[in-house]
């Protein structure tokens, strides 16, 4: 059934790595240089493009797991997958920030640098749910 609680997380676990990082700035420098994912589409370092290609997995993991209802073992994997990719940007985000040219050089942290926080912290409520319909089901198994 799609109608359940963790479509709902996971369904804000996709907006939030597809469509908020956009919106958001992952931090300004004290240049004035202010650094986020629409400024980072021109630069060719292969870093940055890992940031690009994991926010755009991790959206995609989380509307795939979304219609993966019927199979909860595997929707229980894809939302531990996410959180590996998840776990990774962070500390790609956090290595990117803290070795900048010059390291005083970032002078505020943008809300995007704890998007993939947020988005870990959906996918295990989503897991939670996930495991609680699968020891349900599983109850009522045992009663046949």
């Amino acid at each position: 059934m799609i109608q359940r609680i963790q479509t709902l997380y996971l369904l804000m676990a996709a907006i939030f790595s597809g469509g908020l990082i956009f919106v958001f700035n992952l931090w300004t420098e004290t240049s004035g240089k202010v650094v986020a994912v629409p400024n980072l589409l021109n630069e060719s370092s292969l870093l940055i493009k890992t940031i690009l290609f994991a926010y755009i997995i991790s959206a995609l993991l989380s509307v795939i797991s979304i219609f993966q209802f019927k199979k909860r073992q595997l929707q229980f994997v894809l939302g531990r997958v996410n959180m590996l990719v998840n776990f990774y940007l962070l500390g790609v985000l956090i290595y990117l920030s803290l070795s900048v040219s010059g390291e005083t050089a970032v002078s505020e942290k943008g809300i995007g640098m704890f998007i993939p926080i947020i988005v870990i912290v959906f996918i295990a409520m989503a897991n939670k749910a996930i495991k609680k319909d699968e020891d349900l089901v599983k109850s009522v198994d045992r009663l046949r």
